[in-house]
């Protein structure tokens, strides 16, 4: 129960902080742009320092609960090699030729890394969507046995 008391606490706290700099941007006149990023730094800044933070006590909060579970963090654990089994296949499929943009401007010559992990990239997407439709259409058609 105190633990509730104190979250709520802390949630209103957060939340009247947030709102006292939203304030400070609203009279602020439109037309002055220093004035108005002055303003608003500080409340885009508030923003970025609550999203690091949540996402860093949601990573503790999930790493910790792996660790309470065995079961639960073998399946990560085998999640995490078939990932690395399926990004180690892409890099094997991947072309590592110049990258060109809608202008015919060349974003990365031929050889690069940036041009290899590229490729990488859209051939692991690739081979997630193939995998993906295929339990879809594995379940569509177990759907349509049992039917």
């Amino acid at each position: 129960m105190k633990n509730n008391r104190l979250i709520t606490i802390v949630v209103a706290l957060l939340s009247l902080v947030g709102i006292v700099l939203f304030l400070t941007t609203l009279g602020v006149n439109e037309d002055d742009k220093a004035a108005m990023s002055d303003a608003v730094s500080p409340l885009v800044t508030y923003s970025l320092v609550l999203l690091g933070l949540t996402a860093g006590v949601t990573v503790l909060a999930s790493i910790l609960s792996l660790f309470k579970n065995p079961a639960a963090l073998k399946k990560a654990l085998l999640g995490l090699l078939g990932m690395g089994v399926l990004l180690v296949v892409s890099y094997i499929l991947s072309a590592d030729g110049q990258v060109i943009d809608a202008n015919e401007k060349v974003i990365a010559a031929a050889g690069s890394s940036v041009s290899k992990n590229t490729s990488t990239g859209i051939w692991l997407s690739v081979i997630l969507i193939l995998i993906a439709g295929g339990f879809f259409v594995w379940d569509l058609l177990k759907g349509l046995v049992k039917s």
